[in-house]
């Protein structure tokens, strides 16, 4: 593989004029250019960028952390984010930290060595310092981290108060609220809407906590036959969703003759499945254009209109409700 030492020996030039006409810097009279230009093309030259971002101090990298690549969420997020990244003549470098500790730090010493320019973070870390100490741009998805950390999340609130309402509209009076963790402010924001419109109609919805990736369907069984009057259920994610209507045939229950479900995030799989899942769908690509929009601000050192941006979402009637 040919180096820019070769280059520099072809063209009959210094490895300093070969690095101007390569990066565009500095002068170099025309036809030594072309020399150089021939050089490259005849040693078929590619420079190494990894070698050129560390001494720009300038990887044209995005780092973005994610709890968890088998999250169907996650993953769609992500392959947007990938997109839209691109479009900017960046490159993505995908973190998974599995919401383990030392993984994390693995992560952030890489993030460290690559010089990146920037990072989507995704995960709801507890080290929001030691991400702040790479001393660059950072812009927090699906998470308000901080105060100093610019954010972009969906309406949260609003998506609880649009399923409780859909639910008390189709009449039902026995409901359960399959949330996520309840730790997470995500779905804190949740439960707040949802309450808010329970309360207002004095409804008493019976709560549950979940793993947001990987439900047990023995937890959610057990839950449904404590409450076999149960009618209405809103479901904190897609795939929590799926799992109850599983449990609710085991038991024998019809969806949504029996029982109607809301689930949460509009993943492909919700429109798939029979019958097709009602669901508070989360705007995807609005939610990874205006956070890549402002990570480029940031890192171009442009001014920011907010430094918190919600999203509205809206509810996608499918058969799990009538």
């Amino acid at each position: 593989m040919a180096t820019i030492k070769d280059v520099a020996k072809r063209a009959h030039v210094s490895v300093a004029t070969v690095s101007r006409v390569i990066n565009n810097k500095g002068y170099v009279n025309e036809e030594t250019r072309l020399l150089v230009v021939e050089a490259i093309e005849a040693l078929n030259y590619v420079p190494n960028e990894l070698a050129r971002s560390l001494f720009k101090k300038q990887s044209r990298i995005i780092g973005v952390i994610v709890p968890h690549m088998t999250s169907y969420y996650f993953a769609e997020l992500i392959e947007i984010i990938e997109n839209f990244i691109i479009e900017e003549d960046y490159h993505v470098m995908v973190c998974n930290s599995r919401d383990d500790f030392a993984r994390e730090s693995k992560y952030l010493k890489v993030l460290q060595q690559y010089s990146i320019d920037g990072i989507l973070l995704v995960s709801n870390t507890h080290r929001i310092h030691d991400y702040q100490d790479l001393k660059v741009p950072i812009v927090a998805i699906d998470h308000h981290l901080s105060d100093h950390i610019p954010s972009v999340t969906s309406n949260n609130i609003q998506g609880g108060i649009l399923a409780a309402s859909k639910l008390i509209e189709a009449g039902c009076t026995e409901i359960i609220h399959f949330r996520g963790p309840s730790i997470l402010p995500t779905v804190q924001d949740r439960t707040t809407g949802f309450r808010s419109i329970m309360d207002k109609h004095r409804v008493a919805p019976n709560s549950f906590d979940l793993a947001f990736k990987d439900p047990d369907p023995q937890e959610i069984l057990s839950c449904l036959e404590k409450l076999p009057n149960v009618n209405g259920i809103f479901c904190d994610s897609d795939v929590i969703a799926l799992s109850v209507i599983q449990c609710l045939k085991q038991l024998g229950k019809n969806v949504p003759e029996d029982v109607q479900v809301i689930g949460f995030d509009n993943i492909e799989l919700a429109q798939m499945i029979t019958p097709r899942l009602t669901t508070i769908s989360q705007n995807k690509e609005q939610i990874a254009q205006t956070a890549v929009s402002l990570l480029m601000k940031l890192i171009q050192k442009q001014p920011i209109e907010a430094t918190h941006i919600e999203i509205d979402v809206n509810l996608v009637e499918r058969e799990t409700t009538q």
